[in-house]
């Protein structure tokens, strides 16, 4: 198991995963589709928040289960807590140090199918 670092793009979050980053998912959900992340799931005892509290905006939408944070000064989405697994962190890979996402493998969620499920 390896420890990631990452953060927003102004630095005023920052948080650590450990993890064994082989895979990524992305979602065909409305949301997911508009800002294009790559995510990876990790536990909540594997997520470490390092700083930014103050800094995190929550935006929630649908049922009200999913929970996706922004950075209120850089607007960068560093990770959300996921419907379909809310006791989890979604990190988006795009803002973790060092990783080279061409190595990972791409899964697909068939978020837009598990939306409709529910409205």
């Amino acid at each position: 198991m390896q420890t990631y670092r990452g953060s927003c793009h102004c630095g005023a979050i920052r948080f650590e995963i450990d993890t064994e980053l082989t895979q990524a998912t992305r979602c065909t959900c409305s949301l997911c589709s508009r800002k294009n992340a790559l995510m990876h799931r990790v536990p909540p005892e594997r997520f470490h928040l390092l700083e930014g509290k103050e800094s995190l905006a929550l935006y929630q939408w649908n049922t009200g289960t999913a929970k996706h944070y922004f950075c209120k000064t850089c607007g960068i989405y560093p990770f959300h807590m996921p419907r379909a697994a809310p006791d989890h962190y979604s990190v988006n890979v795009a803002c973790l140090d060092g990783v080279d996402i061409s190595t990972l493998k791409i899964n697909v969620f068939d978020g837009k199918a598990f939306s409709l499920e529910t409205e």
